[in-house]
Parts: structure tokens; C-alpha cells; sequence
């Protein structure tokens, strides 16, 4: 193999593995109201991802997904809600001509 493809190979890997998800220290754990988000907040949390997303842009006060969550069925829930709301107009009808 050619050096350069070694090298770019090498540059890709590491690309792809810092964008790796990691451990969420949060999970399981109450947050200040002594609460944790189950399947339903995950759900709600995915509908509304695109709106979050931009408030999120300009305010700290924002973030897109809850750190202190029940785990799994809460990361289903947001991944079924965005795939809802992402993926609602491949459901539409089709005109015809």
C-alpha cells in the first residue's frame, strides 16, 4: 500500500472513533426534581428535537437530549419520536399526473 492511502486510512479511523458515543454518567440517576425520564419524555423529546435543536444553538438553558434518563427505554423513545417527525412525509400521498 501507498503511503498517502496508509495515512488517510489511518486519519479516517480516527475520525470515526472520536465521533464514538460514550458512557452517559447520568443515566439512572434523578436530576434536581428527583426525576428521570422514562420512554414517554424520551418520546415527547424526539418530536420536539428539531425545535430544541435550534433554541439549543442560541441559550444554554436548552439541550436536545436528557442527561438523566431511565437509559435504554428513554433512547428509544427519542430515537422512535425523531424517526416520526424525520421521516412523516415519506408517508404522504403521492400525486398523480
Amino acid at each position: 500500500m501507498k503511503p498517502r492511502t496508509i495515512l488517510l486510512a489511518a486519519l479516517a479511523a480516527m475520525v470515526l472513533a472520536g465521533c464514538a458515543a460514550g458512557a452517559n454518567p447520568g443515566v439512572g440517576l434523578a436530576d434536581s426534581g428527583g426525576e428521570t425520564a422514562g420512554f414517554l419524555l424520551g418520546l415527547w423529546q424526539g418530536f420536539i428535537a428539531p425545535i430544541t435543536f435550534f433554541i439549543s444553538l442560541f441559550t444554554n438553558d436548552v439541550s436536545v437530549y436528557e442527561v438523566h434518563n431511565s437509559g435504554n427505554w428513554y433512547d428509544f423513545g427519542f430515537v422512535v419520536g425523531a424517526g416520526i417527525i424525520f421521516q412523516g412525509s415519506r408517508f404522504r400521498p403521492r400525486r398523480r399526473k
